[in-house]
């Protein structure tokens, strides 16, 4: 990829609280054992990045 990767300090306030809420989702989820679905918070997380990254890229 020719565009440079989305850092943790590109996303807004609200994406950081999103993200962590969701990551702190995943983890719970994931403490239920291995077979546990969590692809829906995953696609949420990538969402918010891809979010991120068109903002970043727009500016420039």
């Amino acid at each position: 990829m020719a565009d440079s990767p989305v850092r943790f300090s590109d996303f807004t306030r609200t994406e950081k609280a999103r993200v962590a809420v969701l990551t702190a989702r995943m983890a719970k989820r994931g403490m239920a054992g291995p077979n546990v679905d969590i692809s829906d918070l995953q696609r949420r997380v990538e969402r918010i990045e891809r979010e991120a990254a068109r903002r970043k890229h727009k500016g420039k």
